[in-house]
């Protein structure tokens, strides 16, 4: 089942598993190691994410290790760039306004 990249960051949990494996790829029981939480669980985490594309898996020897998936990330940094234009246009206005005021006041 093919999820949406926005599933596997709406969770806390992923988005923290998101920048450990930001850094350097990990297996399953280092990531488990950094939650107060079951393998099992991390288990789940780790199939979302891979379902939705942002980490992949590389078998290396007996070891399963997790790799971000950069790309997928820049879809959501290309949605978000929308927002981010309207949000600095509204700080700009902001700025001009505030500017205005206090040349009114002195």
């Amino acid at each position: 089942m093919r999820r949406d990249i926005f599933q596997a960051i709406a969770d806390p949990t992923r988005r923290a598993i998101i920048a450990l494996i930001a850094v350097q790829a990990m297996t399953p029981n280092a990531i488990a190691e950094h939650f107060d939480t079951t393998r099992q669980a991390v288990s789940k985490h780790l199939k979302i994410l891979t379902e939705c594309e942002l980490v992949t898996q590389n078998h290396q020897g007996r070891e399963i290790y997790y790799f971000l998936e950069i790309d997928k990330m820049k879809e959501i940094d290309h949605w978000l760039e929308q927002f981010r234009k309207i949000w600095e246009s509204r700080f700009e206005q902001l700025d001009t306004l505030l500017a205005t005021l206090k040349s009114h006041q002195q």
